[in-house]
């Protein structure tokens, strides 16, 4: 969770220095940042009324987010839980 939240404070600081700055002075993983807080908002933290998601499916999503994320990123997940949690991306 931790990770998480982290990521989307980034995205959300990265997304302020976009309407300032525009997105061409964004590096790649900034855009990615950007993109992550995106995603977290419309697909983590606005859970519809009637939908009822349990546990295992929240970490599951969590991690779908977070692999939006290059791995070197993951800087509060310890490596084990990477390689055994984190959706592998298509090459």
């Amino acid at each position: 969770m931790n990770q998480l939240f982290a990521a989307y404070a980034t995205g959300k600081e990265t997304k302020e220095l976009m309407s300032i700055l525009g997105e061409a002075a964004l590096s790649p993983t900034d855009l990615l940042y950007a993109k992550f807080a995106d995603e977290f908002e419309k697909r983590y933290v606005t859970q519809g009324a009637d939908e009822n998601r349990s546990i295992d499916e929240t970490l599951d999503l969590g991690w779908q987010l977070l692999s939006i994320l290059p791995t070197g990123e993951l800087k509060r997940i310890k490596q084990e839980h990477i390689d055994k949690y984190l959706p592998k991306k298509e090459a």
